[in-house]
């Protein structure tokens, strides 16, 4: 067992765990050396992995696992859809976990959007990206992008959830167990929806800390020019952004309780 452990993976396969390895790290704000001494490894080994000059063993990903939960050796192939899935695609419908809805049901839904909401840095600015809600042909489903976030290793795709019984539309990320989640209202008459962020923020060094916070997702064609990033006060669009944001709260669409 320890020449099986301690084999060498191949370059190729090493590049995708690199690559891995670098965006949790990005992803989570830790050092290596943070990642170093919870994988039980050497700083040395783990930076001369990281840059190419050392090969990973398959004990040296086994304990880096450990430390990030995060699968790094290729898993088995997933289990055939459930028979109700395929047969809710077949016919045009979501999935049922995602509220068996069609695509003409959900069509006001597509499109591109200027997300707000508010910063987690920066007393009253606003942090605003672009999320696009597009339905998959494969899939069968909506499905969501963000883009031109300037913390652009925290951008997030997923499932787009619509059952009827709720009347919310739920915009779901699940990376490796971690589920980042907004519930949103649907459109108003002038297309925009309004709820709550649930989400993981970087706390005192490594650690991550539970975070909920308005959002809305408001049409980008309702914007000439619309800006992105963190959106101070003062900026120009920051008045027009803090309404959008004062309306979720205030009329409510959603209830902020402590």
């Amino acid at each position: 067992m320890a020449m099986i452990l301690d084999e060498d993976v191949p370059a190729d396969e090493g590049r995708r765990v690199t690559a891995i390895l670098r965006e949790e790290l990005a992803r989570r704000r830790i050092s290596r050396q943070y990642l170093a001494d919870h994988a039980g490894i050497s700083i040395s080994t783990l930076e001369k992995a990281l840059s190419g000059r050392r090969a990973y063993t398959l004990a040296t990903l086994i304990r880096l696992e450990a430390a990030i939960g995060v699968p790094l050796r290729p898993q088995p192939a997933p289990a055939p859809a459930a028979s109700s899935a395929s047969a809710a695609s077949a016919i045009g419908l979501a999935p049922g976990e995602l509220g068996y809805y069609s695509r003409p049901s959900v069509a006001p839904l597509e499109g591109s959007y200027v997300t707000l909401r508010p910063s987690f840095s920066g007393r009253g600015s606003i942090f605003a990206y672009r999320t696009l809600i597009a339905w998959d042909e494969h899939a069968s489903h909506l499905i969501f992008r963000e883009s031109d976030r300037s913390d652009a290793a925290f951008t997030q795709e997923g499932v787009v959830s619509v059952p009827n019984q709720s009347g919310y539309v739920y915009l779901v990320t699940n990376k490796h167990g971690q589920y980042r989640l907004i519930t949103v209202s649907r459109p108003t008459i002038d297309g925009e929806m309004h709820g709550v962020l649930a989400s993981l923020i970087a706390g005192r060094g490594a650690q991550l800390t539970p975070v909920a916070t308005p959002i809305v997702l408001v049409p980008e064609a309702r914007f000439k020019e619309p800006a992105f990033g963190r959106i101070a006060p003062g900026d120009v669009l920051h008045g027009e952004y803090a309404e959008y944001l004062r309306r979720t709260v205030e009329e409510p669409f959603a209830l902020f309780i402590s």
